[in-house]
């Protein structure tokens, strides 16, 4: 049995302990599941429209839904998730829905059927995201949250790695088509769903954390508000990554070359995400977040003023060393502001804020790169996330020891 971690006695000089069990196999849960989505992703816009004939305003408005769907419903499943006796059957629902919608794409003949596909992917990973955060918190000590947010973004980052290698190796060596390789997806989100549902144990909620989650709210704590605050700004400067791809394609990279680099990014992330989500468990949250979002504004500034291709395997590396400073300290530090009762709806808000507010960053960036050049959007953006490094100075965590 795993022993609670007590962060009086010298906690920086303790050894870590093993992480909870329903986290090791969450971490597992998001390997496959995004092995599984991103076996299918990048090969998406080339079906939609070499095989389906769908113009490009239509591949855009594809993802702009979907992603649109998926936050407003982390609000509200976070939100039901604080009034539920148990939070894990939303999380099953959730990953069922995406495992069995997504190889359907498949059998779609028509534009429109992919849309379908890919809300109803998107409305299950809505369901899922909120109560899934919240019963990492619930299970894992506060000694160790941070290491256990790190550790499940390293394991999503791992499966963004092997999808795509996983595609590419059915479609160069095996030579299956392109509908071959989404029904070979369906494989690893069964998988998922087995560990979901016979490695994940929830705990059942005491009866004084019930009684919290029905009275309290999100919008009485004044740290947690800031907090989101500074996150939206900095969200408003975190444009979409097919910026940074045209950005590599303008410098003269090749395909198959981008290819590469964005495996190296996403390889960075799943190397480094525990790491750094470990160490937030030791220092002030808000530095290694502070940090990573600086490191972000230099790494944009960089691609605004990058000229050469070396300096672009240098720049993706370090945008794969920014996700693994922030992704699983942002997340423990909302689970220490909202207190227990409370963090599904305080996830909600961190999730539907963040993807809200994602698509008039992408779209007020693509603007200033259309009208003004590349320089003056990534300098925008490294502008807002040191605004909102600075509004996080304002953020007062509670002690961890």
């Amino acid at each position: 049995m795993l022993r609670r971690r007590s962060w009086r006695r010298s906690p920086r000089n303790m050894k870590p302990e093993r992480l909870p069990r329903s986290v090791v196999w969450f971490g597992v849960v998001s390997l496959l599941t995004d092995a599984s989505s991103e076996m299918i992703y990048p090969l998406l816009p080339r079906f939609l429209s070499s095989v389906l004939g769908a113009p490009k305003e239509f591949i855009g408005a594809v993802e702009g839904v979907a992603e649109a769907t998926a936050s407003l419903l982390k609000l509200i499943s976070g939100r039901l998730a604080d009034r539920m006796h148990r939070k894990k059957p939303l999380t099953v629902v959730g990953y069922a829905l995406s495992s069995l919608v997504r190889p359907l794409v498949a059998l779609a003949t028509a534009p429109w059927m992919v849309l379908a596909v890919r809300f109803a992917d998107r409305v299950g990973k809505g369901v899922r995201a909120s109560p899934r955060d919240a019963i990492v918190a619930e299970v894992t000590p506060l000694a160790q949250r941070g290491d256990a947010y790190g550790y499940h973004r390293g394991m999503d980052s791992a499966g963004a790695v092997a999808g795509p290698l996983l595609g590419v190796a059915l479609l160069s060596l095996a030579h299956f088509d392109l509908r071959a390789i989404f029904a070979c997806a369906a494989l690893p989100g069964l998988l998922a769903m087995m560990a979901l549902v016979f490695g994940v144990r929830e705990p059942l909620p005491a009866p004084a954390a019930a009684a919290t989650s029905a009275s309290a709210s999100t919008r009485e704590n004044g740290n947690l508000r800031r907090y989101l605050l500074a996150v939206s700004i900095f969200s408003l400067g975190n444009s979409s990554d097919a910026f940074l791809i045209l950005r590599a394609h303008e410098i003269g990279i090749s395909d198959a070359i981008i290819l590469f680099i964005w495996a190296a990014h996403n390889a960075t992330k799943a190397l480094l995400s525990r790491t750094f989500g470990g160490l937030s468990d030791r220092v002030d949250r808000r530095w290694l977040i502070g940090s990573g979002w600086l490191l972000y504004g230099a790494t944009y500034l960089g691609f605004g003023v990058a000229t050469a291709a070396w300096q672009l395997w240098a720049l993706f590396i370090a945008y794969g060393l920014y996700y693994a400073l922030v992704e699983g300290s942002e997340r423990a530090l909302v689970a220490d502001l909202a207190g227990p009762g409370r963090r599904g709806r305080a996830f909600g808000w961190f999730h539907a804020l963040t993807g809200l507010v994602a698509l008039p960053a992408s779209i007020g960036f693509g603007w200033l790169y259309q009208q003004q050049g590349a320089l003056t959007a990534f300098s925008s953006a490294a502008a807002l996330a040191l605004c909102a490094t600075a509004l996080l100075a304002e953020v007062r965590p509670p002690p961890k020891w």
